[in-house]
C-alpha cells in the first residue's frame, strides 16, 4: 500500500476583532483607534487590540488534512514565512505519519544557528500540531491515543484574568464567577506588591471560596517578589505565584523559589525541553506551564515527562490561541499523567469558537477530552479562509 504524503502546506494569518479584547482594554478605552500595538505597563511586553494567530494546514493528496496553530500573538506573518520557505519545502513529499521524526529534522534545520525558540519555534509548534492531527485523522485515533492513551476524560481549569480596571470591579466579577461554581482564578497583576495585595484583599473578601493565583507578568526584581510571595502565603488559599521575575532570570526564580512555599509557576516563554530542563534541575519552577502553541504537542509532552521525572506538575498556559491551540492544549492535558488544570481564558474561548464548524464543549469548570480523530475538531475552512482574507 502507498504510504500517504504530504502534498500542500497552507498558512492564514488571521487578526480577529473582539467587543472585549484580551485582559481587557488597551490605553484609553474612550479612544476609538487604539494602536495596533501597545505596550500595558508595567508590562513589558505588546499587545494586540485583536486576537492575532497563524494556523496551519497541511494536506495529502486524498484531500485529508491537518491542522496546527502558533500562539502569534502579533505579527503572525513572521512565523507564517518561516513555514513557507524553511519547512514547507522539507515537509511536501514525507509521510505525516512519522510525526517525531518529522518534527526532529524540522527542529534541526535552524538549530545550530541558535533558532530553536523564537518565531522559528511558533512555526514548528504549528506543524508540529498538525502533523499529530493529520497523523490521528489517518489513523481515525484521536491525538491523545497515539500519545499512549488518556489519563482523564474531563481536563480541569480554571478562569484567568478579571479583566476590570479596579478592584471593586474585579471583585464584583469574581463573586459573578464563584456564583457560576467557579474555584479557581488567576489575577493578571504586577502592579507592585502593596497594589497587588491589596487586588488579592478585595477578590478574597468578594468570593471567599474562590481559591486564587497571581500572575506578576514578569514585572517584578526579586525582593519585590519576594515581598509579594510573602504576603500571599499569609493571605492563604493561592495556589501559585506566576513570572514573577524577568523570564531569563533563572538564579533569580531559584532565589525565590527557596524563600517561599508558594509554588512558582514558569514556562509559557519556554519552547522546548532543553529550555525547562535547568530549571528544573535547580528547583527554580515549582509548576511548568508549557504553551503548546508555542512549543507544540511533541515538545509539551517532553517537557511535562521532565517535569514528572522532578516530581513537578504541569498546567498548560493558553492565553490567546483559538480553536486549533484549544484543541491541542486539551489533547495535551488528557496525555499528561501529572497535570493539574488548564487555563481557561472567557473571551478568548468565545472568539475561537469563531474559526470551528462545531464549538468545543466546556468552559470554566472544564472541558471534555475531545474524542474525533486527530485533535478532534472540524475546522471551519470558508470561515478561516474569509478571515484570512480580511486580516
Amino acid at each position: 500500500m502507498t504510504p500517504p504524503r504530504i502534498a500542500a502546506v497552507d498558512c492564514f494569518v488571521l487578526k480577529l476583532p473582539s467587543a472585549e479584547r484580551y485582559l481587557g482594554p488597551i490605553g484609553d478605552s474612550a479612544d476609538p483607534t487604539p494602536p495596533a500595538y501597545a505596550v500595558r505597563p508595567p508590562w513589558r511586553s505588546i499587545y494586540s487590540p485583536r486576537f492575532e494567530t497563524l494556523l496551519v494546514r497541511l494536506s495529502t493528496a486524498d484531500g485529508t488534512s491537518g491542522w496546527g496553530e502558533a500562539l502569534a500573538p502579533v505579527a503572525p506573518e513572521v512565523p507564517a514565512e518561516v513555514v513557507r520557505r524553511l519547512l514547507a519545502p522539507a515537509l511536501i513529499g514525507t509521510d505525516p505519519r512519522r510525526v517525531r521524526p518529522l518534527s526532529a529534522a524540522l527542529r534541526d534545520l535552524m538549530r545550530e544557528r541558535g533558532h530553536l525558540g523564537g518565531h522559528q519555534a511558533d512555526a514548528l509548534a504549528a506543524v508540529d500540531i498538525a502533523l499529530w492531527d493529520l497523523a490521528g485523522r489517518l489513523a481515525g485515533l484521536p491525538v491523545h491515543e497515539l500519545l499512549g492513551g488518556a489519563f482523564r476524560e474531563h481536563v480541569p481549569t480554571y478562569v484567568s484574568g478579571l479583566p476590570r480596571p479596579t478592584d471593586a470591579e474585579r471583585a464584583a466579577l469574581a463573586a459573578e464567577w464563584a456564583a457560576k461554581g467557579v474555584d479557581r482564578i488567576k489575577l493578571h497583576l504586577g502592579q507592585g506588591p502593596a497594589a497587588d495585595l491589596a487586588t488579592v484583599d478585595a477578590v478574597r473578601a468578594a468570593a471567599p471560596q474562590v481559591r486564587l493565583a497571581v500572575d506578576a507578568h514578569w514585572a517584578y526584581d526579586l525582593a519585590a517578589a519576594t515581598r509579594l510571595a510573602r504576603g500571599l502565603t499569609a493571605v492563604g488559599g493561592v495556589e501559585f505565584l506566576e513570572a514573577p521575575l524577568a523570564p531569563e532570570d533563572l538564579t533569580g526564580h531559584a532565589d525565590l523559589a527557596r524563600r517561599t512555599d508558594l509554588p512558582i509557576a514558569v514556562g509559557e516563554a519556554m519552547r522546548h525541553r532543553y529550555e525547562i530542563l535547568p530549571w528544573l534541575r535547580q528547583r527554580a519552577v515549582g509548576l511548568v506551564q508549557p504553551d503548546i502553541a508555542r512549543t507544540g504537542i511533541t515538545e509539551a509532552m517532553a517537557i511535562a515527562e521532565l517535569a514528572a521525572a522532578h516530581h513537578v506538575a504541569t498546567a498548560p498556559h493558553h492565553s490567546v490561541g483559538l480553536g486549533v491551540a484549544l484543541a491541542a492544549g486539551l489533547q495535551v492535558c488528557a496525555a499528561v499523567e501529572q497535570l493539574t488544570y488548564f487555563e481557561y481564558q472567557p473571551t478568548t474561548t468565545e472568539v475561537s469558537q469563531r474559526i470551528l464548524t462545531a464549538p468545543l464543549p466546556g468552559g470554566p469548570d472544564g472541558f471534555p477530552v475531545p474524542a474525533g480523530p486527530g485533535l478532534g475538531i472540524e475546522v471551519d475552512v470558508p470561515t478561516v479562509t474569509a478571515l484570512a482574507e480580511e486580516s
